[in-house]
């Protein structure tokens, strides 16, 4: 359901923050962009270290695209409760629940995946600095290239009117 009203004219339970068509894009472009470095990582992977390396740098890649994902989706969900009167207590529980995922999950991960033998950890580090570093990019560019206006989620007050 697409509303044209504009924001100030829809009902509250209705009205979303800006950021949702910003933070989709972003998500689309980053998923653009782990195809592309899955698939030159996985080709260089194979190269060099053969199907160690094309492992590597797939799994380089889903983790770094994961975790920009986590980030994204979790502002996105947090938005979700825009009109609530507890918005901004949801917001950052629900961000701040997302960073301490990702938190855990990367300790967890370098437990489990320390010295196995099915990855090479320099193909492995090179994907995943890739995809951060894409991910980076991704936002950045999306941001620039949003036409948000810089108050566009204020409500102003009612014009006075004489009676």
């Amino acid at each position: 359901m697409n509303d044209a009203r504009p924001p100030a004219d829809r009902p509250a339970d209705r009205r979303q923050p800006t950021s949702g068509p910003v933070l989709r894009e972003a998500l689309k472009w980053g998923g653009v962009c782990a195809l592309v470095i899955a698939v030159v990582g996985g080709l260089l992977g194979w190269l060099f270290a053969g199907t160690v390396g094309l492992t590597s740098a797939l799994l380089g890649t889903v983790i770094a695209i994961g975790f920009m994902g986590i980030t994204a989706a979790s502002i996105l969900l947090a938005n979700r409760f825009a009109a609530s009167d507890l918005f901004v207590g949801a917001f950052f529980g629900i961000v701040l629940g997302g960073w301490l995922l990702k938190f855990v999950l990367f300790i967890v991960l370098v437990v489990l995946l320390r010295e196995q033998p099915w990855l090479d950890p320099t193909v492995l580090f090179l994907a995943i600095v890739a995809g951060v570093i894409a991910s980076l990019v991704v936002d950045v560019v999306v941001v620039l290239r949003s036409r948000v206006p810089y108050a566009s989620d204020v409500e102003l007050p009612k014009a006075p009117t004489d009676d």
